[in-house]
């Protein structure tokens, strides 16, 4: 009879995640964090433990258990077989990155109210596992984001240390007593694990709240100015003959990203490819306007195309001068590397523009 009463209890209960106790990391505590996000998921209740006959007992298990298998919603990734990764990847899978590549389409769906066969949530998908999610991946597993062979063959030494403050670090620094409550604890008799529990929900927190961010940054900024560069990119013939001028017409639009995706997408050549970008440095009517050159990658310092090399470092008048008359007076800056530079118009800043793919 006692038996078929915990049955029974166990079937009202709510859903229950489960996850390992002891020692917590950055990938379960967001792994928690991101199923909670879902509606079937929202009133779950956590366990944390190693106790097979406890874990059986959880709908969802993650980070333990030696089980992959979504059928069975079991996300463990420390099996010496393991060797998942998340679509056209190479880094293996944490509990996060297992949890985000069969949840994560589900959890931008609501978030961004689309469905779920939305090429924009397909988007956010792609580039909050990329920005985000296969670092925890990465970490959890000891992969280095560099070489560190060819880092110690290339010569190359840190010029500073960075102190190891990363997030994940910030995880693993709420598994030991809090410095200003020190000798408080949320454990009783009755509860001995509470306070490890209450530890492991500030992790949770910290990890998911952080991956909110990103979600909602990228789904109301990154993505809107997806639209805008796509339709400056593909109007650039209109700014100049050879295509490689590009006008974004508002100010502060990320577009760096999306303008090497679309030139992908496009099969550009290099030769084909924008060369220096325009736009206004604020929102006002009137605004001053700035030309930037496309760099060869997000990541690289180096120009495409840098500005002539007579303009570098010069400014108003006597910029105005060395540009002369093919462009109105009003002329700003050049920037001493040549990346850069503004004029008081977007007229003046295109006949720059003009000027510099002549050169």
């Amino acid at each position: 009879m006692a038996a078929e009463t915990a049955a029974k209890r166990l079937k009202m209960d709510p859903i229950r995640i489960g996850t390992h106790n002891g020692h917590f990391h950055a990938d379960e505590a967001l792994a928690v964090y991101m199923l909670k996000m879902l509606p079937e998921y929202q009133s779950a209740a956590l366990v944390r433990t190693r106790d097979p006959s406890l874990l059986e007992t959880c709908h969802t298990v993650v980070d333990v258990g030696g089980e992959y298998d979504n059928g069975k919603k079991r996300y463990d990734h420390h099996q010496r077989t393991f060797n998942t990764t998340f679509p056209n990847h190479a880094t293996k899978l944490s509990s996060a990155g297992l949890v985000y590549m069969h949840f994560g389409k589900a959890i931008i769906a609501q978030h961004t109210q689309q469905p779920l066969d939305s090429p924009d949530v397909e988007l956010l998908y792609q580039k909050l596992y990329d920005d985000f999610v296969e670092a925890v991946d990465a970490n959890d597993n000891g992969i280095n984001q560099y070489d560190p062979a060819a880092l110690d063959q290339a010569g190359i030494e840190k010029r500073f240390s960075a102190g190891g403050v990363t997030l994940a670090s910030m995880v693993g620094d709420l598994n030991h007593e809090d410095p200003l409550n020190p000798g408080v604890s949320r454990a009783t008799e009755a509860e001995p694990q509470a306070e490890e529990d209450y530890r492991f929900g500030l992790a949770s927190n910290l990890m998911g709240t952080t991956f909110l961010r990103k979600l909602h940054g990228a789904a109301t900024a990154w993505l809107p100015a997806r639209a805008i560069v796509k339709n400056a990119f593909e109007n650039r013939a209109q700014n100049h003959p050879s295509g490689q001028l590009m006008t974004i017409p508002r100010a502060g639009i990320p577009w760096k990203e999306h303008l090497y995706t679309i030139e992908d997408e496009a099969g550009l050549s290099d030769a084909q490819k924008v060369l220096y970008v325009v736009y206004p440095e604020k929102e006002e009517p009137g605004s001053k306007w700035r030309i930037q050159c496309v760099s060869h990658s997000l990541s690289s310092f180096q120009n495409r195309k840098s500005l002539p090399e007579p303009w570098r470092g010069l400014r108003d008048s006597e910029l105005d001068n060395v540009l002369g008359a093919d462009v109105e007076d009003g002329a700003m800056f050049i920037h001493a590397s040549g990346f850069t530079g503004g004029h008081k118009t977007e007229a003046g800043v295109r006949a720059m523009a003009a000027l510099a793919l002549a050169a």
